[in-house]
């Protein structure tokens, strides 16, 4: 990500169930607000999973995404990071 852009979580609400979902973050990427990602328990451990919308077809299409590898990995660290206080 570019130097000058903070990244932070804004928001993360912890859930008590049993299902996968483990928590809801929002994230401020500079002047932007990105909400809904997603804290799952996944077979290899815990990971982010970005927004998603349902579209008239009946699918669902993630809302946001990360354009590289490298954006993706640090946006995960800093979520999870967040979650493991």
């Amino acid at each position: 990500m570019a130097e000058d852009v903070s990244l932070k979580v804004v928001r993360l609400h912890r859930l008590d169930s049993d299902s996968k979902t483990k928590a809801f973050a929002d994230i401020s990427i500079g002047d932007f607000l990105v909400k809904g990602l997603r804290i799952v328990q996944g077979q290899k451990g815990l990971f982010l999973a970005m927004p998603q919308e349902k579209a008239k077809d009946g699918k669902w299409y993630n809302s946001f995404l990360p354009l590289t590898k490298e954006a993706r990995q640090n946006l995960a660290d800093v979520v999870l990071a967040a979650y493991e206080e």
